[in-house]
């Protein structure tokens, strides 16, 4: 279990904009407080933006992205383990590839698809199990799509809705990864580049996507 507490190149928790992040619930009584509180920030104060690929390692440190105002799903699931590591809660990455099938026309038109792969979730662990939590969608966003936000007790798995508050299909899970202790980042990019090939031709120098 150590390992899954551990600080690592990505997950960065050392640093002071990290500490910072996590002050405020460090004073709470339990970890699954902590780890709800701390969840109820990532989901929220990170806007969700999945043209936001980059493939530079920095750019993907905890304390790269806490520098951000928004962000892909797998940063902000780095961003949320790093943080629960540096409460001492035991966390990994978890991927996985889903179908988008609402407000899709701009991704399709980019990725040729409405899959998102690899979609980035967490696994904390909490009162002796393992739970999924997934603070991807912000607020503001949930509501133009038409969807709650995800909520997470630290007692079942948080995972996006099959369907919207209209009953119209919203994500179905296609395809498990698996769980990460570290950041896989040659996994990753190559997931990218298979399931998108004209990635490559979107990307700009620095490896960033040109959107």
């Amino acid at each position: 279990m150590k390992e899954n507490t551990a600080s690592t190149y990505f997950f960065d928790y050392g640093h002071p904009l990290i500490q910072d992040l996590i002050s405020e619930f460090a004073p709470l009584q339990s970890d699954q407080e902590k780890a709800i509180g701390l969840y109820l920030k990532v989901r929220d104060g990170w806007r969700y933006n999945p043209y936001d690929i980059r493939f530079r390692k920095e750019a993907l440190k905890a304390s790269s992205i806490v520098q951000k105002k928004h962000g892909h799903c797998i940063d902000k699931a780095i961003l949320y383990i790093a943080g629960l590591r540096a409460l001492g809660i035991p966390a990994k990455l978890h991927l996985a590839k889903v179908k988008n099938h609402i407000a899709v026309e701009r991704l399709t038109e980019k990725f040729g698809t409405n899959e998102l792969t690899p979609h980035g979730m967490v696994d904390v662990f909490l009162n002796n199990k393992w739970v999924k939590a997934t603070p991807a969608f912000n607020q503001e966003l949930c509501r133009l799509t038409g969807v709650e936000p995800l909520e997470f007790d630290g007692t079942s798995d948080s995972i996006f809705q099959e369907f919207n508050n209209e009953g119209k299909e919203f994500m179905e899970y296609l395809d498990d990864y698996g769980s990460f202790e570290d950041m896989p980042f040659e996994f990753i990019q190559k997931n990218m580049e298979e399931n998108y090939p004209n990635l490559k031709n979107l990307l700009n120098e620095a490896g960033e996507l040109k959107l």
